[in-house]
C-alpha cells in the first residue's frame, strides 16, 4: 500500500514501473492500492491505521509525515520510506546504515541541500541579502530543513526570513509578506512546491527554488528552479525494497539509501517573466532548461 499526501499520479506512475522491471504487475501477483491526504497531513494519522487494520504486507510511505504515521501505526507491517528528507535527525530510523526497526527505503537528503539551494537562488540576483523560506507548520521535516538553510545563511551573512503557512490558501499572504520584508528570493520547502506556489512566487516576483516535486519538478510547474534527485527514481527504488521485503528481507537489515546523482533545472521562461538573467554559468551547469 502507498501512503502519503500528493496526488497518486504523481506516485503511482515511477512505483509501477519499477515494479514492472522486477516482474511485478499490480492486478495480476501484487496489489498495490494508494491511500492520499491530498495535502492534508493531519489525515496521515487515520489512513495509516485503516492500513494497519486491512494487515497489508507492507506500506510505502512518501514523504517525512507519511512515513512518521505508519511508524505511529505500526511497528511491525514493514515500512518503506520514499523521498524522506532527513530520516536520522527526525527520528524515523537508527542510522542509514542500521535503520532498526520496520523501516527502511530511501532519504532524499534534502535538508544537506539546504545551503546549495541558497548559493543557487543568491546567483540569479546578485547581490541577494535577504532570503525568505516557504515553510510547512507542522511537518516534521520542517525544522531540520529550515536550520541547514540558516546555518549556510549565517556563513555567508545572509538574512533568513521564515514564512510558515499550513495550508495552500496562505500562500497569497505568505509571498505578500516576504515582500514587504524586501526578500529577494524564496527557498520553497518540498512539501509546498505545488503549481499554486510557483504561480504565486511570479505574481509576487519572487525568484523561487526547492527540489524535485512528484514527477515534474518545480520548474516544469513554472517555478524558477529546483535542485535534488530526480523523483521518479525514489519510487522505482522503493520497489526495489518491497521486492527484498516480499522475498523475505527485514527492514532493519536493509541499509536506507541516499541518491547521488542531482539534476539542476531552469525555467527560462520564468526567468523572462521576472526580468531576469540567468548568468551563462549557472545555464551551463543545468541539467535541464525549461522553455
Amino acid at each position: 500500500m502507498l501512503l502519503g499526501l500528493a496526488d497518486p499520479e504523481h506516485v503511482q506512475a515511477g512505483f509501477h514501473e519499477g515494479l514492472r522491471e522486477l516482474g511485478y504487475v499490480d492486478g495480476q501477483n501484487i496489489l498495490v492500492e494508494y491511500r492520499s491526504a491530498v495535502g492534508q497531513i493531519d489525515r496521515l494519522t487515520d489512513l495509516a491505521a485503516d492500513l494497519v487494520r486491512r494487515k497489508v504486507d507492507s506500506i510505502i510511505a512518501d514523504g517525512t509525515a507519511a512515513t512518521q504515521a505508519a511508524k505511529r501505526a505500526t511497528a511491525e507491517i514493514p515500512i518503506v520510506m520514499a523521498r524522506v528528507g532527513d530520516p536520522v535527525r527526525t527520528g524515523l530510523i537508527d542510522t542509514l546504515a542500521r535503520p532498526g526497526g520496520n523501516l527502511t527505503g530511501v532519504s532524499s537528503a534534502t535538508a544537506d541541500l539546504g545551503g546549495k539551494l541558497l548559493d543557487l537562488i543568491r546567483e540569479v540576483r546578485p547581490p541577494m541579502t535577504r532570503v525568505a523560506i516557504l515553510a510547512h507548520a507542522t511537518d516534521p521535516f520542517a525544522q531540520p530543513f529550515v536550520e541547514q538553510i540558516q546555518s549556510a545563511a549565517s556563513r555567508a551573512n545572509v538574512r533568513i526570513q521564515r514564512v510558515v503557512v499550513q495550508r495552500a490558501e496562505e500562500f497569497d499572504s505568505a509571498l505578500a509578506a516576504m515582500v514587504k520584508e524586501w526578500a529577494s528570493g524564496v527557498v520553497v520547502q518540498p512539501i509546498l512546491a505545488n503549481k499554486r506556489a510557483a504561480d504565486l512566487t511570479l505574481k509576487h516576483r519572487l525568484p523561487s527554488i526547492t527540489t524535485g516535486v512528484g514527477l515534474k519538478t518545480f520548474p516544469e510547474l513554472g517555478g524558477l528552479m529546483s535542485y535534488g534527485a530526480n523523483p521518479e527514481e525514489f519510487y522505482r527504488r522503493a520497489a526495489m525494497y518491497v521486492d527484498k521485503i516480499l522475498k523475505g528481507s527485514r527492514p532493519a537489515d536493509l541499509p536506507v539509501e541516499q541518491p547521488t546523482k542531482f539534476e539542476l533545472v531552469i525555467n527560462l521562461k520564468t526567468a523572462k517573466a521576472l526580468g531576469l538573467t540567468i548568468p551563462p554559468t549557472l545555464r551551463l551547469r543545468a541539467d535541464r532548461l525549461v522553455e
